[in-house]
């Protein structure tokens, strides 16, 4: 695993420059090179350890869970949304961004920690005619047919049940959407337009704020979180 100079790390890892020469690179993944690896984030971001020494001793005694799964390696990418247990001391985070497109952290409850919203990547079909969901984050399940691309959806994270879809976003005016990255990032509100591009430009989306105010981003930039109001509540974050 290569090593990343802390000079030369992304801005939204917020970490500080001069302290080593190097710090931990986050393993290929579903995520893009902004995404935080997890020994960072709970070194620098939380203070969780001192050095990556202790960093991998709490993760070597399986005492992290993403996304409702152990993870024992440092390197593993986190990014919005995410989100991040400590089951032993029963404390439990999800992953968010600031206006700037760093990461933060915010603390939740054990129960809001059973569920994650998610973004369909596309589906497909496997076999007997099953569809596959599979989602931005990598991960993917047996589900209908109804969901496509873009929407997103809230699913169980632990337990048997994991992966059962609570709640479904489609991406599709009148809803509403945050947009998570550029320079309009954690505005959220009502999509109003879809402007579907001719070239291959991506393409925009059009959202309006309670205030009334309109923001125009990339879709890609775009995550559904809910219909008629935001459902972000049940993680105790306004929006």
């Amino acid at each position: 695993m290569t090593r990343t100079k802390r000079m030369t790390a992304p801005d939204a890892w917020q970490i500080a420059r001069k302290e080593s020469k190097y710090v931990v690179s986050p393993a290929h993944g579903p995520h893009d090179g902004s995404a935080l690896p997890i020994g960072v984030w709970m070194r620098d971001h939380m203070n969780f350890a001192q050095n990556t020494k202790e960093v991998k001793k709490i993760l070597h005694d399986r005492h992290v869970v993403l996304n409702g799964k152990i993870v024992t390696d440092e390197h593993i990418g986190i990014d919005v949304f995410d989100i991040v247990s400590f089951p032993k001391v029963n404390k439990h985070y999800m992953i968010l961004v600031d206006e700037k497109g760093r990461q933060t952290a915010h603390e939740i409850s054990s129960e809001a920690a059973q569920v994650q919203l998610v973004k369909v990547a596309n589906k497909t079909t496997i076999t007997g005619g099953k569809t596959q969901i599979n989602l931005t984050s990598g991960a993917n399940f047996i589900g209908d047919n109804s969901c496509k691309g873009k929407d997103s959806l809230v699913i169980t994270i632990v337990g048997d049940d994991r992966f059962v879809v609570q709640q479904h976003f489609p991406f599709a005016v009148g809803n509403m959407a945050m947009i998570i990255g550029g320079q309009h990032t954690t505005k959220t509100g009502k999509i109003v337009e879809i402007k579907i591009q001719e070239s291959s430009l991506p393409n925009r989306v059009v959202i309006e704020t309670a205030n009334g105010d309109k923001f125009e981003t990339i879709e890609d930039y775009i995550y559904m979180i809910g219909t008629t109001e935001s459902f972000l509540s049940t993680w105790g974050v306004d929006a």
